[in-house]
Formats: structure tokens, C-alpha cells, sequence
């Protein structure tokens, strides 16, 4: 994973240095708060004094929900491709799927990691099933992240406002198609790819 993000980095570094625009090193900040979510599972896996305390395991997972829409959020960074840019549009098309697909990497494999953790406690058909749903929670958290501009953090900052603008979509769902449109394909999207994932990891 080192590798692939400094690729992206170098990347990001070159189109900069021809440019001489930083229109897309903003994309080096979204990876690192990819990489976040699998530096937590990852931390957990390693330390045994957290796999052995529930309210430690509670902890990493909430922080973990946090910060997982962060993994899949850059493919959205797609948005900002347009035809005036100084480079050739191909390039920037590449530049921004190689941190979509390194952020991906980082989710996938931190929900892998929080899989492996869960099992002391729960069956896998229940894990399974947990999996899928943190999907669609990942979608619903891009849809927050992506056109209500709220950030990881901002559970913190302004944790009125968020949970206002999420209550108001659980109330009154049918005044929000686009959310639960999004929220609903992106989370199927993203799942298709989770599970390809491990069906590619399972025939190694």
C-alpha cells in the first residue's frame, strides 16, 4: 500500500510541478484520511489489549464508522474533471482513479480487518450481513460528505447540525429522493465491488 500511495503523491507532485496549479493536491489530504479507517482496524488487529475489551472494540468501531466514507468518497473527486484543464483530460482521469482506487483499497481492506475482529463475537451470515449494511452506510456517509459538505470530524464540531440534517432525511425520507437514490446505488455499487474484492482474495 506504500507504494500505490506514493505513486498517487508522485502523481499528484507532477501535475503540479507542469501546472504549476494545486487543483488536485487536495486529493493527497483525501487519501490520508482513507488510509485512516485501516490504520484503526489494523491497530486493533495487532494489539491484543483491544480484541479483549468490548468497550475498546465499541470505540474503534464508531471511529471506524466515522472515517470509512473517506475510502470511497474520491471516487466522487471524478466530479471535478473538465475539458480546460492544462493537462490532457486523460491524465487527470488517471491521477484521480489511482487515489479512487487506492481509497477503495484502504476501505475494502479495513472492513476485511473489522470483519477478522468481529468474529470473536458475532456468526459469519451476521458479519455478513453487518458488512453490507456498513456499505450502505459508507454510501449515505459519501452523500453527506459529497453534496452537504460534512466532514468526519464535524460529529465533534457541530454534531447538532449533522445529526439535524440526517434526522430530517429519516423523517421526511420522500422530500429527499437524491439521498436515498444515491445512498441506495452507491451502496449497491459499492458492495459489487466489496465482494468481488473477496472473491478475488478467496481463489489466491
Amino acid at each position: 500500500m506504500s507504494t500505490i500511495s506514493s505513486l498517487c503523491f508522485g502523481l499528484s507532485l507532477f501535475r503540479f510541478l507542469y501546472t504549476d496549479s494545486k487543483l488536485f493536491l487536495f486529493l493527497n489530504w483525501n487519501l490520508f484520511l482513507a488510509f485512516i479507517p485501516w490504520a484503526l482496524s489494523l491497530i486493533a488487529l495487532i494489539n491484543p489489549n483491544v480484541l479483549n475489551r468490548k468497550i475498546l472494540i465499541i470505540a474503534l468501531f464508531i471511529m471506524w464508522l466515522l472515517f470509512f466514507p473517506n475510502a470511497p468518497y474520491i471516487l466522487t473527486d471524478l466530479f471535478h474533471l473538465h475539458n480546460s484543464s492544462p493537462v490532457p483530460m486523460w491524465f487527470d482521469l488517471v491521477l484521480i482513479l489511482f487515489f479512487a482506487w487506492t481509497g477503495l483499497l484502504f476501505g475494502f481492506l479495513s472492513l476485511w480487518d473489522l470483519e477478522r475482529i468481529l468474529e470473536k463475537y458475532l456468526s459469519r451470515n451476521w458479519i455478513s450481513l453487518l458488512s453490507i449494511a456498513l456499505l450502505f452506510l459508507g454510501s449515505f456517509g459519501i452523500y453527506l460528505g459529497r453534496y452537504l459538505r460534512w466532514n468526519s470530524w464535524d460529529i465533534i464540531r457541530d454534531p447538532f447540525g449533522l445529526f439535524y440534517d440526517i434526522g430530517k432525511r429519516l423523517a421526511f425520507p420522500t422530500e429527499h429522493p437524491s439521498t436515498w437514490g444515491m445512498t441506495i446505488f452507491w451502496g449497491i455499487f459499492l458492495n459489487v465491488m466489496y465482494w468481488s474484492f473477496r472473491l478475488v482474495k478467496a481463489r489466491k
